[in-house]
C-alpha cells in the first residue's frame, strides 16, 4: 500500500513537472511568435519610404502596428522578467521612447498649423487675394522648416543600436538581450520612419502648383492672380483663370490628404505613449 502510494505521489510530480514544462514552452513559444510579429513590422517600417502623402499615411499604419506588437510583447510575463534586471537598459529606451512622443507630439501641432495655412491659400486662391496668398505661403514656409528640424532631430536617433549600447557594457541573459534588443530596434526604426515622415511632409507643405504640387511658382500665381482682377470681370476665364483654378482643386486635394495625415499622427502619438507608459510601469514595478 505504501509503495503504491509512492508510486502516485511520484506520478503526480511528474505530471506536475510536465504540465510546468509544457507552460515554460508554450510561453516561450508565444513570446517567439510576438518577436516575429514584430521584426515584421520592423521591415515594413525600415522599408517604408513617404513618397506622397497617401505613401505618409501607409508609414504612419507601419508605425501604429508595429508599436500594437510592442504592447503584445511588454504584456507578456517572460518579456517583463527579461527587463526586470535591465534596469540602465530600460532607462534608455524610456528616453529614447520619449525623444519619438515629443518629436511626434511637435509633428502634430505643426500638421494642425499647416492645415490652417492650406485652408488659408486655398481661400486666397478662391477670393482672387494675392496678399492673403503671399502671407499663407510664408507660413507655409515656417511649417516646412519646422518639420525638416523634426526630420533632422529624428534621423539623429535612428542609429541602429549595437549590443554593448543595449546593455550598456554589461553582461546580461539572453532574454534579456533579445527583448531589450527588440524594443531599441524597433525605436530606432520608429526615428528612420519618423524622419522620412518628417521630411517628406515638409517639402509637400508648400503645395500651390497645379502640377508640382510645389510653392517654386508662387510669386508668379500672386501675380497672376492680380493681373487676372484687372484684366477679366469674369473670375476664371481665360488660360490664367484655368491656372488658378487647377491651383485650387490642387490645394484641396491637399487638404483632404492632411486630414488623412493628422487622423493617423494622432492614432502613432498614442501608440507612442502607450509602449512607453507600459515600459515605466515593468520599470516602475521592479524598482519598488
Amino acid at each position: 500500500m505504501e509503495g503504491g502510494m509512492d508510486d502516485h505521489g511520484g506520478e503526480d510530480e511528474l505530471e506536475e513537472i510536465d504540465e510546468g514544462a509544457y507552460e515554460q514552452a508554450q510561453a516561450k513559444k508565444s513570446m517567439r511568435s510576438k518577436n516575429y510579429t514584430i521584426l515584421e513590422d520592423q521591415i515594413l517600417t525600415k522599408a517604408w519610404s513617404a513618397v506622397s502623402l497617401d505613401a505618409c499615411t501607409a508609414g504612419l499604419a507601419h508605425v501604429d502596428a508595429l508599436h500594437a506588437a510592442l504592447g503584445d510583447l511588454l504584456d507578456l510575463p517572460e518579456a517583463q522578467d527579461a527587463l526586470s534586471g535591465a534596469g540602465g537598459s530600460v532607462d534608455r529606451l524610456l528616453d529614447s521612447f520619449l525623444r519619438l512622443v515629443d518629436a511626434h507630439g511637435c509633428f502634430q501641432e505643426a500638421v494642425v498649423a499647416l492645415k490652417q495655412d492650406v485652408a488659408d491659400a486655398l481661400a486666397a486662391v478662391r477670393r482672387r487675394d494675392g496678399a492673403r496668398l503671399a502671407s499663407a505661403v510664408r507660413a507655409q514656409r515656417g511649417a516646412g522648416q519646422e518639420l525638416a528640424r523634426l526630420a533632422a532631430t529624428a534621423r539623429e536617433s535612428a542609429v541602429r543600436p549595437s549590443r554593448l549600447s543595449i546593455l550598456g557594457g554589461t553582461q546580461g541573459s539572453a532574454a534579456e538581450v533579445e527583448v531589450t534588443g527588440l524594443l531599441m530596434e524597433s525605436a530606432a526604426a520608429t526615428a528612420s520612419a519618423s524622419a522620412a515622415l518628417f521630411g517628406a511632409v515638409a517639402a509637400m507643405s508648400g503645395s500651390v502648383e497645379a502640377e508640382s504640387c510645389s510653392c517654386k511658382g508662387t510669386a508668379a500665381l500672386v501675380c497672376l492672380v492680380k493681373k487676372n482682377k484687372k484684366k477679366s470681370s469674369a473670375p476664371g476665364c481665360g488660360e490664367e483663370g484655368m491656372a488658378v483654378a487647377a491651383v485650387a482643386e490642387r490645394l484641396e486635394e491637399l487638404e483632404e490628404c492632411i486630414e488623412e495625415l493628422e487622423a493617423g499622427s494622432e492614432k502613432v502619438f498614442r501608440s507612442l505613449v502607450q509602449t512607453r507608459v507600459a515600459l515605466l510601469n515593468i520599470h516602475t514595478l521592479h524598482i519598488f
